[in-house]
């Protein structure tokens, strides 16, 4: 956070300000990492200032600015509709594709849980949904029910159905249920139907978003949409999470696939600690 503030030139008076805000935060949720907290304890947080320590307005404003600042500049490079899906692909330990297919009636609220439909092996799975992603995931799903009226009153709002299921409802594809998770933009012409319909998101269009999000992060190592998912079992399993479970969660046929995560568990040199560190500091000056 604070190489974040100089490289910006930030005062130090701020940088001590946004320092006391930001750690005021995470002592108030119990110590957690801000980047398991989300919009909901954000706003938690500054109610909480206002309500319980009768804050002054203006000293609200500036705990706001540092935690948009800490959200914004340190921990996440993405927003809106590409941070939503980035938060699916590591929250959920979904694939790019398994993402970009969720359908409005996949993401069950109630039980904080996503549908994965016909996933690879053509298999459907149950999967967590990521309690900090709800409340922009409800927000988002105001706006695409808005573009789904618009395109419907405008003669659309056909979507495209797997194994000819449109052959069988033929209504089906117009209803709220089936429309995409994250629909693109523009409609656009289906090219074995020639029907103009409005499809999901290109994924050429998160691809980009996180080689952006990784360069503007000085991350040097290689990072993809899949590096998500594999951080998705790597922390389960750091969390203690036994292999069958990551393996149910992931959708792996075969759990000697999820045994791969365990590697990363591992210090390097097979988790050898070298002599050098076994070395007292003290006594060799």
């Amino acid at each position: 956070m604070r190489a974040a503030i100089r490289s910006r030139h930030y005062s130090r008076r701020t940088e001590k300000t946004y320092w006391f805000w930001i750690r005021y935060f995470i002592l108030h949720n119990n110590k957690r990492h801000p980047a398991e907290l989300g919009a909901a304890e954000v706003t938690a947080f500054l109610s909480w200032l206002a309500t319980d320590r009768n804050v002054a307005a203006a000293t609200q404003n500036q705990a706001l600015a540092a935690l948009l600042f800490l959200y914004k500049a340190v921990l996440e490079q993405l927003e809106g509709v590409t941070w939503m899906m980035a938060s699916l692909l590591y929250g959920a330990g979904l694939r790019l594709q398994e993402c970009l297919e969720l359908r409005v009636k996949d993401v069950d609220f109630a039980y904080r849980r996503v549908l994965v439909r016909d996933g690879k092996g053509a298999k459907d799975r149950v999967t967590m949904l990521p309690e900090s992603v709800v409340q922009s995931l409800q927000a988002h799903l105001g706006k695409v029910r808005t573009l789904h009226r618009r395109d419907l009153a405008e003669g659309y709002g056909d979507v495209w159905l797997p194994h000819a299921l449109s052959r069988k409802y033929p209504r089906a594809g117009y209803e709220w249920g089936w429309q995409f998770l994250f629909p693109s933009k523009n409609r656009s012409v289906d090219l074995d139907s020639g029907v103009i319909r409005r499809h999901h998101v290109y994924p050429d269009t998160m691809s980009r978003a996180i080689k952006r999000a990784t360069r503007v992060a000085s991350i040097i190592k290689p990072v993809s949409c899949h590096t998500l998912r594999h951080s998705f079992a790597t922390h389960l399993l750091q969390s203690g999470y036994d292999i069958r479970t990551v393996q149910e969660l992931l959708g792996h046929s075969d759990v000697s696939t999820t045994m791969v995560y365990t590697h990363v568990l591992n210090r390097g040199g097979r988790a050898v600690k070298s002599p050098l560190d076994r070395i007292d500091p003290v006594r060799t000056g």
